[in-house]
């Protein structure tokens, strides 16, 4: 199965920010893919060294482990990121800047489920 996630929460939030990557991290580990989007907030997440950094009240962080997964797409929303004045030099470089057309891609896969975080 494929989960195309979209997430919204960033480190102002720090256990909503790392429960997209929680449900990702399990679908992973149970063989699924995933493609997690980062929109709103969430797009800080990606930026370079900032996932080490959040520390989520309860679970543990399990940034690292969607990002360094194989089975795993993460993409950063380019608007979102644009109008932080961000750009692909101040991202993580497992991450890809998309739109909206990606991620619709990704919800229109066989055996696809969409999750929003």
């Amino acid at each position: 199965m494929h989960f195309a996630i979209s997430a919204t929460w960033g480190p102002t939030d720090p256990t909503r920010a790392a429960l997209p990557f929680i449900f990702a991290a399990s679908a992973l580990q149970a063989g699924d893919t995933v493609t997690l989007m980062l929109f709103h907030d969430s797009v800080h997440v990606a930026t370079q060294d900032t996932a080490g950094k959040i520390v989520p009240f309860g679970p543990p962080p399990r940034f690292e482990e969607v990002f360094a997964h194989a089975g795993a797409k993460v993409l950063v929303c380019k608007p979102c990121a644009n109008v932080r004045h961000f750009t692909e030099a101040n991202l993580d470089k497992r991450v890809a800047m998309a739109g909206m057309n990606e991620f619709y891609a990704a919800a229109a896969r066989e055996n696809a489920r969409v999750v929003s975080f």
